[in-house]
């Protein structure tokens, strides 16, 4: 368990203190920047584990996430970001924990489940890489098997505006209004004996494809896309 632990670590009152300090940074600049504004907030979980599924169109999806909930979001990273003890201790307190690039998926699968089993929220984007374009891609199934596997709810959110703010490639961001709107729960339905359904997986990927394409149609509207 001592592995767990260590990808576990930064739960320290300081660490959420710098956490939250950093949250207040990204979210004034937020305002200044792209007149951030997020809409359902009320569909956030305040106690207990869930999973985020955003859409991804841009770096700046990452930080801008993060302002949905003051509660610290978790994210994966590539280990090798994790090889130096000062931005281990930085990444770990901002809510990141590594995984093996290259290595199977079962490893990504099972450190997911253990932040999710340590009742704390996990990010992660769907759609797998940064995309382009108004229209949902293919979803990967791993969010709704981590969803399912820890027997918590998927909380859906659509981001606008994001791709003009940063596209792939670009090197600079361009200031841009951005909104966030995050949709009700998704929660695991249970068949008649109170079991998960084989189908569980596939239902709720379905599901969250629909409902991430309506969120994100709201949020570019709202976005002035």
């Amino acid at each position: 368990m001592a592995e767990v632990d260590s990808f576990l670590a930064g739960q320290s009152m300081g660490s959420r203190a710098f956490y939250r300090f950093c949250r207040a940074l990204v979210h004034g600049f937020s305002l200044l920047m792209f007149r951030v504004k997020i809409v359902g907030k009320h569909n956030i979980p305040r106690t207990g584990a869930f999973v985020v599924a955003p859409i991804h169109r841009s770096n700046v999806d990452i930080p801008l996430v993060g302002l949905i909930t003051k509660r610290r979001l978790r994210f994966m990273g590539k280990d090798s970001l994790w090889k130096k003890k000062p931005a281990a201790t930085l990444l770990s307190a901002l809510g990141g924990f590594p995984v093996t690039r290259g290595s199977a998926d079962r490893e990504a699968l099972k450190r997911c489940i253990q932040v999710l089993e340590a009742g704390e929220p996990l990010v992660l984007f769907p759609e797998g890489t940064r995309k382009s374009g108004p229209v949902v891609q293919p979803l990967m199934d791993g969010s709704a098997y981590i969803a399912v596997k820890a027997g918590v709810p998927i909380i859906p959110v659509g981001v606008g505006g994001t791709e003009g703010v940063m596209p792939k490639g670009a090197k600079f961001l361009r200031p841009k209004k951005c909104v966030l709107v995050v949709g009700e729960p998704i929660s695991i339905a249970l068949d008649a004996e109170g079991r998960v359904p084989r189908s569980a997986v596939r239902d709720v990927t379905t599901q969250l494809s629909e409902e991430l394409q309506r969120l994100f149609d709201d949020a570019r509207s709202r976005a002035g896309e």
